[in-house]
């Protein structure tokens, strides 16, 4: 599939829509961090890949390391609101729909299994696993947590999260090692970010058979 080529090369992508649309390339990655983040429906767009990636391309002069920070932080943050907003409004809507399945049950599962082990916290860790960082807004937007909980969280982790990715691509993305391995570095960093909540979604599915 072109996303998953996308997510593992995302370094060649951001060099030719660097070469191709010049500084437009703020606008490109604001774009995705902000619909990864915000959309529920878009969860399979490349985060920390692209924030890494950026970082690298920083560090060789390709785009302003501070400006990059400044707009994927706001990008993310943004983002994860209008998901709560989504989840608050149209949640139970969109999830009783079944032509139109936009989350997967399984997903859902690991997700409600981080949000009632960390609560609120749930926000801020959520930031560090791909797809779940989408839903876990949107799902508790729907429940009881209250916004000013909810942005709290929000914020710190968007700043954490952009703000670890783009200076590990700062300092680390031209290694030739890291160049070469690009992908495998990516994939490596996926199953990372998801290990914990998987080991935590198969705790619970144990304890509820015990």
């Amino acid at each position: 599939m072109e996303i998953i080529n996308f997510i593992l090369h995302c370094n060649e992508y951001i060099g030719q829509f660097i070469q191709d649309y010049g500084n437009l390339i703020y606008l490109i990655l604001f774009a995705v961090i902000f619909c990864e983040t915000g959309l529920v429906f878009l969860p399979f767009l490349p985060g920390d890949s692209l924030i890494f990636a950026a970082g690298a391309f920083a560090a060789i002069g390709e785009m302003n390391f501070l400006l990059l920070l400044v707009l994927l932080i706001f990008a993310s943050i943004i983002g994860d609101t209008v998901n709560y907003e989504i989840g608050k409004r149209f949640g139970k809507t969109i999830l009783n729909n079944k032509k139109f399945k936009i989350i997967k049950q399984e997903n859902l599962d690991k997700t409600n299994a981080l949000i009632a082990k960390y609560g609120g916290a749930a926000v801020f860790i959520a930031r560090f696993m791909p797809i779940i960082r989408t839903i876990v807004p949107f799902v508790v937007g729907m429940g009881n947590l209250k916004y000013s909980k909810f942005i709290k969280f929000n914020a710190i982790g968007g700043v954490v999260w952009v703000t670890l990715f783009l200076t590990i691509g700062y300092l680390f993305g031209n290694i030739p090692a890291v160049k070469e391995h690009f992908s495998l570095i990516i994939i490596g960093i996926i199953f990372l970010s998801l290990l914990p909540i998987i080991i935590t979604y198969i705790k619970n599915k144990f304890s509820k058979k015990q």
